[in-house]
């Protein structure tokens, strides 16, 4: 599990290392705008029942941190989604299920694609 550290308190928010990726491009996407909006969760199994809603702003320090050293692989469907949903009055909300990525077909193919593009 991920896990997002906000303000200065020492208890982080421990999210899915997967769905916190898409979390960090829409909220870095937001912040950078100096746009503020919520981020919701419902509590994990070993907190108190319950639902927790931030108010994320660019003055607040945030951090991320991720327990694979791999960076994920982004859906830009769920992406879009998440954007719109913090572009509501609702916020952005963590209650979402998201797919596993799809495996790379040719996996030889995509890396000759990607060294010849950094040539």
């Amino acid at each position: 599990m991920a896990k997002l550290y906000y303000g200065t308190t020492t208890a982080p928010i421990s999210i899915d290392d997967r769905l916190l990726a898409h979390v960090k491009v829409v909220v870095a996407t937001k912040l950078r705008r100096g746009e503020s909006f919520t981020l919701s969760w419902v509590h994990g199994a070993d907190e108190p029942v319950g639902r927790s809603t931030i108010w994320l702003q660019p003055s607040i320090p945030l951090r991320f941190v991720f327990d694979s050293e791999q960076p994920e692989t982004l859906d830009q469907n769920l992406l879009k989604r998440m954007a719109n949903d913090a572009n509501s009055s609702r916020g952005l909300s963590l209650d979402i299920e998201i797919d596993e990525p799809v495996a790379v077909a040719n996996p030889v193919r995509s890396k000759a694609r990607t060294l010849a593009r950094a040539a």
